[in-house]
């Protein structure tokens, strides 16, 4: 056996060592929060209100004082629950969200995870709804209560979703809920000072994503960021690429009002204003990025994730020792 075969195997089989204590760690990890175990029960107001009689609408007014404004009296929601739109809207939330388990367990997993990294988090209340479909607002989060609209989850190929473009309805699906609420979660518990520079931008959202990465580990990556598995190979297979571009061109300090609408805002694809580039990418690849060097931070740094969400830019980025892949 040559010198040269016989290192390539040992470094190999330390290779599988390490995978395997890997896995045994995060199996073990997974298995301690689902020990948590949080208890949940989803409120169907949606429901409530859809089926509500005008002698009953007092009662729920009380039940839920936050869903229904001081400005409007009885007659009012009497009139909305009964237009045809919002009749239409009860009809098809009904019809995809008939059974809602799946989604429970959903929720209660991201609970658990949240619970173990957070002790000090309590679940809240969680009450659904409709909102006319106002896909800009599909989740509220408060400390003691969450607003999920459901009528902005009812597949991104609804007739309902007709006018909206085509890169934000590719979201409007049930499986992005939990995704959705992961990341509001993420806005309350990330801290950073005011985003200034592109880098600021890129790693604030690279914190949101690494929080979704360990508190709804059971969504793939490509789920996480919002991407289709297509647009997640094309991220991958050109990282080097998009890392270079903002190296060389001195974007990644740069405070142009321009950048974040071409690299961090949702769009249907990133502007490099390079013809051959920028029909095939998708949009947010500054997210993707940021993403990449949150998860090279980590692995160089023993800081808990609660740590990570307050540090800065500049400890992040300096620390990260990043290197996109080739």
């Amino acid at each position: 056996m040559s010198f040269k075969f016989y290192m390539k195997s040992k470094l190999l089989f330390l290779l599988l060592i390490v995978i395997a204590v890997s896995c045994k760690k995060e199996n073990q990890l997974e298995h301690d929060i689902a020990e948590i175990n949080t208890d949940i029960k989803v409120e169907r107001f949606d429901e409530l209100f859809a089926q509500v009689a005008p002698n009953d609408l007092p009662k729920l007014k009380t039940a839920y004082p936050f869903m229904f404004s001081e400005k409007f009296n009885d007659s009012f929601w009497l009139a909305k629950k009964a237009d045809t739109l919002q009749v239409q809207l009860f009809h098809e939330v009904g019809k995809t969200f008939e059974n809602f388990e799946s989604i429970e367990f959903e929720i209660a997993s991201l609970f658990n995870h949240l619970k173990y990294y957070f002790p000090e988090f309590n679940p809240p209340r969680i009450i659904t709804t409709t909102n006319d479909v106002d896909y800009r607002n599909k989740v509220i989060v408060t400390d003691s209560i969450v607003v999920i609209a459901l009528d902005t989850y009812l597949g991104n190929d609804h007739e309902f979703y007709g006018s909206i473009p085509k890169y934000l309805r590719a979201l409007l699906k049930k499986e992005q809920m939990v995704v959705d609420l992961a990341e509001a979660y993420a806005k309350k518990h990330i801290y950073q000072a005011q985003n200034k520079t592109l880098l600021d931008e890129m790693i604030y959202f690279g914190k949101q994503l690494y929080f979704k990465e360990a508190v709804v580990p059971f969504k793939t990556d490509s789920e996480r960021i919002g991407y289709t598995e297509t647009q997640l190979d094309w991220a991958i297979a050109n990282e080097s690429y998009i890392w270079r571009f903002f190296v060389e061109r001195e974007l990644l300090f740069s405070t142009d009002s321009k950048l974040p609408s071409r690299f961090i805002n949702p769009a249907p694809f990133s502007k490099f204003y390079l013809e051959e580039i920028d029909a095939d990418s998708p949009g947010r690849l500054g997210q993707y990025i940021g993403w990449q060097i949150v998860r090279a931070y980590m692995q160089q740094n023993d800081v808990t994730l609660k740590e990570m969400l307050i540090t800065s830019t500049e400890d992040i980025f300096n620390n990260s020792k990043f290197k996109p892949r080739k």
